[in-house]
């Protein structure tokens, strides 16, 4: 039977907790029903949850060449740039995996924070040049992540506005009629990164597409193509769920400033704040569509060849055999057990950039406006209905308390 929970409502996003508890109470495994991906099989529990992100023997996210996220009516542009490291299995994943960790070293990312701090600040401190109040999921928390993307990928500065329209637009998916709407941009983006890296191949140059080049031209095995879909998909991974990190994360704290003032009182704490933003906040809500390889049982439920399955992260960071009182956002929570950057070979490559782009955020925000305040009441606030991603749609903010 197939759940009829709407996992694209208000009702969802606003309280996760809640509505998994219902859907876990159907059993471990239940058959859901999203927009663009159609009917799948979903796990509730953290368990079956990494089970299905580690088991790819059984759980592929290919068959026969088939991307099992990919639907017969999307366009050839959505098929090459989807053809990434995201959805291989191996031994094509290793193989593109380690071309992307060895650009990753070259580029030390754990030596950019210094700078992730300052395009912070500056962001900060134009958050109200417009006027008051503000959202700041376009004025900041889009910004950040794509501002810092486009430096470590070396994109000229000029280029910026570009990337955050491309964004804007597909932050706007929420079914098949935007999703058609997205497609003239995919056209322009993929033609834009093609000719970043004829530029690159042509001039050198610094930044990640400059590595990729050069790992390339010493004998790397990627081809033109793989390339294309690389570059694009560190451009959208590497921004837009940070981007909902950060939104999600200054909502908890505004919604609630007894949090934003303990933050404040000591930013030695971030680090474990962060951690416990990723797993309540839960920004990616669910894997990628997987096909089971062969006539399996999962959670007592009966799978055959051929269906397609998604582990849900949203239900394994709110599962109370994870972490107790899951439904409860606790900044101290020790240990703390979550999916946020996934598991198994696909676990999320870059976890310590964004995780550093979610700290500076908050430092700097709150440094420059330690006072800062909704603009609405906490009922006004709404999230997109964005298929997979707990995303706000405004978060209008004030320099102090209305």
């Amino acid at each position: 039977m197939t759940s009829r929970t709407d996992l694209v409502s208000q009702e969802f996003f606003r309280d996760p907790a809640a509505v998994v508890e219902r859907l876990r109470a159907c059993g471990p495994v239940v058959e859901i029903k999203l927009p663009i991906v159609g009917k799948v099989w979903a796990t509730t529990t953290y368990e079956l949850a990494a089970r299905v992100l580690k088991d790819s023997d059984t759980f592929t996210l290919r068959n026969d060449g088939a991307v099992a996220g990919l639907r017969w009516w999307m366009p050839g542009v959505v098929r090459t740039l989807a053809d990434n490291m995201l959805t291989m299995d191996e031994p094509d994943h290793t193989r593109l995996r380690g071309i992307v960790d060895e650009a990753f070293r070259r580029r030390a990312i754990l030596g950019l924070e210094p700078r992730i701090l300052a395009i912070a600040d500056e962001l900060a401190g134009a958050l109200f040049a417009d006027g008051s109040p503000a959202d700041l999921v376009d004025r900041y928390a889009r910004k950040l992540p794509l501002s810092v993307i486009c430096e470590l990928l070396g994109l000229p500065l000029a280029d910026r506005p570009k990337f955050i329209a491309w964004a804007n637009n597909v932050a706007r998916l929420s079914g098949a009629v935007s999703f058609l709407r997205m497609i003239a941009g995919l056209y322009a983006m993929k033609r834009y990164l093609e000719g970043r890296l004829q530029v690159a191949r042509a001039d050198g140059g610094e930044g990640l597409i400059a590595e990729l080049v050069r790992i390339e031209k010493e004998g790397g095995r990627i081809n033109a193509h793989e390339m294309v879909a690389m570059v694009f998909l560190l451009l959208g991974a590497g921004s837009e769920t940070t981007t909902h990190l950060i939104s999600g994360s200054v909502y908890e704290l505004l919604r609630n400033p007894a949090r934003r003032d303990w933050l404040e009182a000591d930013w030695g704490r971030a680090n474990l704040a962060i951690e416990e933003f990723l797993r309540f906040v839960s920004p990616v809500q669910f894997s990628k569509p997987r096909f089971v390889r062969r006539d399996t049982e999962l959670g007592g439920v009966r799978l055959k060849k051929g269906e397609r399955i998604m582990a849900m992260v949203a239900a394994a960071n709110m599962d109370p055999d994870a972490n107790e009182r899951p439904e409860e956002l606790d900044l101290e929570r020790r240990p703390n057990r979550h999916l946020a950057f996934g598991t198994g070979i696909h676990f999320c490559l870059g976890h310590q950039l964004a995780r550093i782009e979610a700290t500076c955020a908050l430092q700097a925000l709150f440094k420059r406006w330690p006072k800062l305040a909704l603009a609405v009441e906490p009922a006004r606030i709404r999230w997109r209905k964005r298929p997979g991603l707990r995303a706000l749609e405004k978060l209008p903010v004030v320099a102090g308390p209305q």
